[in-house]
C-alpha cells in the first residue's frame, strides 16, 4: 500500500472549495480547516442525524420541500471523551457536527483514523459525503440523512472487516410479548430452535413447510434471514441463501403485511427491507438498492410503528438514485497536486504554467487571482517580446 501521504491530495483550505456552493460565512469557515482528502468509492453511513436537521437543512441551503442531494466534504474526528462510546467518531460539514459513525464502525475505523492524522500533514482527515433525503411527507418534510464515500484499506481495513459486527434485528420481541394473549398465533417454535445457527436454519426450513400462519411465518422469516446472515462465514452459500429468503418474504408480503396491521394497528419495524438494500448497496447494485428501499416504504405505507424506519429507507432511495444519475454523468478524477510544506504552513498545491513569451515551463504555489502569463525570467525585461 503506498503511503498515505503519497496517494492522497492535501485540500487546503479545505471548505474554501465550497464558496461557490454558498458565500453566506465562508470566510469564517476557512479558518482553520484545512484537511486531507481521501477519496473512495464505499458507502460509509453516518447515524444519528436526526439530532442535527438543522445544520444539515443550513448546509444545503435551507429547507424546501423538494428532495436534497448535495455533494460536499465532511471531516472525521474521535472524540474520546464521549460519555456513551469512548471509541466516537464524530462527523462534521462545514464545522458544524451532523452525526457520528455508528458504535460498529467506530471501534473498526478509529485505529486507521488515528493513524491517518498522524501521517497528514494538516492533522484532519475529509472524505468525499453526499447529504440526501427530504422531500414531502404527510406529517411535512422527511429528515436528511449522510452517507460517506471512502476506501476501507486507507483505514487498514478489507471491506469484509469494515462491515463486521453490523447484525440483524428482526422485530421479534414485538410479537414475543403479547403471544400469551393471542390465539391467533404461536411462537412456541421459537423456544424449540437450537442454538447452532446451522442446525437452526434446517429446523426453520422444515417448519416453514407446513407453517400458514401469516405471523408465523413472518418471524420464522426474520429468524431464518438472521441465522443465514450470522452463518456467512461459516458456509459459502449463506449470503445467496439469505438473499433468495428475502426475495421470499418479500413475495409474502401481501397477506403478512395485513395481519401485522390486524394484530399491531401498525407495521412493526421490518429489518430485512433496510439489510437487503444495505446488501445492494455494498455490491453498488443501485437499481436493485432502489428497488428494495421502495418496494419497503409501499408494505410500511402510513403504517409504520417507527417514523425512523422509513425515514431511513427515503435516506436510503435517495442515495440509491443519486448514484444512478451520477452514472450518466461520470464524474472527473480530482487532480493529484503536489504539495510543499514549510516550517510552520500548511501543505499547498503547487501548479505548473507555461511561459506565452518564451515557452518554457514553471512552477508556482497555486493561490487565487489571476495566473501569470509570463515566467519569472522574462518578467523581469522590459519588453518581454525581445527577448
Amino acid at each position: 500500500m503506498v503511503a498515505a501521504a503519497d496517494q492522497n491530495q492535501v485540500v487546503p483550505s479545505l471548505f474554501s472549495r465550497l464558496f461557490g456552493k454558498s458565500s453566506l460565512g465562508a470566510a469564517a469557515r476557512v479558518e482553520g480547516i484545512d484537511a486531507t482528502f481521501y477519496p473512495g468509492d464505499e458507502p460509509l453511513e453516518v447515524v444519528g442525524e436526526s439530532r442535527y436537521q438543522d445544520s444539515l437543512w443550513r448546509i444545503v441551503g435551507g429547507r424546501r420541500r423538494d428532495s436534497v442531494r448535495y455533494e460536499t466534504e465532511a471531516v472525521l474526528e474521535p472524540e474520546p471523551d464521549n460519555p456513551y462510546d469512548p471509541n466516537a467518531i464524530r462527523v462534521l460539514v462545514d464545522g458544524n457536527l451532523i452525526g457520528y459513525l455508528s458504535r460498529e464502525d467506530a471501534a473498526a475505523y478509529r485505529p486507521g483514523l488515528l493513524r491517518l492524522m498522524e501521517e497528514s500533514p494538516t492533522g484532519r482527515v475529509a472524505l468525499e459525503a453526499q447529504i440526501v433525503g427530504g422531500g414531502p411527507r404527510r406529517d411535512g418534510i422527511g429528515f436528511l440523512g449522510v452517507f460517506l464515500d471512502h476506501d476501507p484499506a486507507d483505514f487498514g481495513l478489507t471491506p469484509q472487516q469494515a462491515a463486521n459486527g453490523r447484525s440483524l434485528r428482526t422485530g421479534f420481541s414485538d410479537a414475543m410479548a403479547t403471544d400469551l394473549d393471542d390465539d391467533r398465533y404461536d411462537l412456541s417454535w421459537y423456544e424449540e430452535l437450537s442454538e447452532n445457527n446451522v442446525t437452526a436454519i434446517k429446523q426453520l426450513r422444515s417448519k416453514l413447510e407446513t407453517e400458514r400462519d401469516p405471523i408465523d411465518r413472518h418471524y420464522m422469516l426474520c429468524e431464518l434471514e438472521k441465522r443465514l446472515y450470522k452463518s456467512r462465514d461459516a458456509f459459502a452459500s449463506a449470503l445467496d441463501e439469505f438473499d433468495a429468503v428475502c426475495r421470499q418474504h418479500n413475495a409474502e408480503m401481501d397477506t403478512i403485511q395485513p395481519a401485522l396491521v390486524d394484530k399491531f394497528g401498525v407495521v412493526p419495524v421490518i429489518e430485512m427491507y433496510r439489510q437487503a438494500a444495505v446488501r445492494c448497496q455494498k455490491a453498488k447494485d443501485w437499481q436493485a438498492m432502489r428497488e428494495w428501499v421502495q418496494r419497503g416504504i409501499i408494505v410500511y405505507g402510513e403504517r409504520a410503528a417507527r417514523a425512523e424506519a422509513v425515514e431511513d429507507l427515503h435516506k436510503r432511495l435517495a442515495f440509491a438514485t443519486m448514484k444512478i444519475e451520477a452514472a450518466d454523468r461520470p464524474k472527473p478524477r480530482k487532480p493529484r497536486a503536489a504539495t510543499v510544506t514549510t516550517a510552520g504552513a500548511s501543505a499547498r498545491k503547487v501548479e505548473t504554467l507555461v511561459c506565452a513569451s518564451c515557452g518554457t515551463t514553471f512552477e508556482r504555489v497555486r493561490t487565487r487571482g489571476r495566473k501569470p502569463g509570463t515566467c519569472p525570467d522574462c518578467r523581469g525585461h522590459a519588453s518581454p517580446s525581445k527577448h
